[in-house]
């Protein structure tokens, strides 16, 4: 038994594919194969039964795979106490972020790590929450940066700021003559809501929950539309099919008021107008999240400081 069998078994089992875990391990899919029957033959069980159309893990083997990743996690602690010995910034640091912060905070962010500490690139990926927490529990990243809330997986969080949200509406509408927002408002007008998985979506039906009914019934499409993106979002926007909610830090500066042209980020023809909430904002809290059994204390530590050192504008940043 090798720790590359036990790496192969884990890739099976979350691709419930051969091939894409083969392409996930970068080795041949006949490589994977040989390994795993050889470590089943070793075990004197079927870890996994194939037929023509899936895979899948027999009881036996959800609990093998489960202990495999242990560990693998516990091998990867013995690398990482050895790289801490020597310099616990020196090497990649493999960063999660949610697809609703990761373009408004990564340029800044990355720039703020290469400045501060080159030695310790970092390793990019975009993702929904529930995959990232479960890229977390895997060890295939190290942190994350994620939206409260979120299922309680025993990890290691450190809060780093609240982020209000502002609603935007067509700069042709009459609530873009407002200078504030309220909820009731908000209830007239068509909203326009990121797609199922996006944490942002249930932080918008939060403020706005009558919107929830929308997205199970055809004949909602009329009241409500799922995007992809915020910036997708923003565009319809501004081309005057709705209004949504955005965070803080999506909304650039020139859009805000006090600027030469506020609410003209989108050229000469489309533009959005930005409203903060009358009275109390709703907000989201912003987290940096790990394993308890992480580690490269410093190197979280560090991150926390390039993050603290961004711009971040109109948030309330957190200790």
């Amino acid at each position: 038994m090798t720790l590359t069998e036990l790496k192969y078994i884990v890739a099976v089992a979350r691709e419930k594919h051969f091939g894409k875990a083969a392409e996930a391990c970068f080795v041949s899919q006949p490589t994977l194969s040989v390994a795993i029957k050889k470590l089943e033959e070793e075990l004197e069980l079927k870890i996994f039964e194939r037929n023509a159309s899936e895979i899948a893990v027999t009881p036996l083997g959800e609990e093998i795979v489960r202990q495999a990743q242990t560990v693998l996690e516990q091998a990867a602690s013995i690398k990482e106490i050895a790289k801490r010995g020597k310099d616990p910034l020196t090497g990649p640091l493999r960063l999660g972020v949610i697809y609703t912060i990761g373009p408004y905070l990564l340029p800044d962010l990355v720039r703020q790590v290469i400045d501060r500490t080159p030695q310790m690139p970092l390793m990019l990926q975009e993702n929904f929450t529930v995959k990232l927490l479960e890229q977390l529990r895997l060890g295939e990243i190290d942190c994350a940066i994620l939206a409260e809330p979120f299922p309680d997986t025993n990890l290691a969080i450190a809060p780093l700021y609240d982020e209000p949200f502002l609603a935007a509406v067509p700069v042709t509408h009459p609530l873009a003559q407002n200078i504030d927002i309220t909820n009731e408002e908000l209830k007239r007008e068509t909203m326009l809501l990121l797609g199922t998985g996006h944490c942002f979506r249930d932080h918008v039906l939060e403020v706005c929950p009558e919107f929830a009914r929308f997205s199970s019934d055809t004949e909602g499409i009329r009241k409500s539309f799922e995007g992809s993106s915020l910036e997708t979002i923003k565009h319809m926007v501004a081309a005057g099919m709705g209004v949504t909610l955005v965070p803080r830090l999506s909304v650039p500066s020139s859009a805000l008021e006090g600027s030469a042209n506020p609410g003209q980020d989108f050229g000469d023809s489309s533009y959005v107008r930005y409203l903060p909430f009358k009275g109390e904002e709703p907000t989201r809290r912003v987290v940096l999240a790990w394993r308890r059994s992480f580690t490269r204390y410093e190197a979280i530590a560090e991150l926390r400081n390039a993050i603290y050192a961004c711009e971040l504008p109109g948030v309330k940043r957190l200790s």
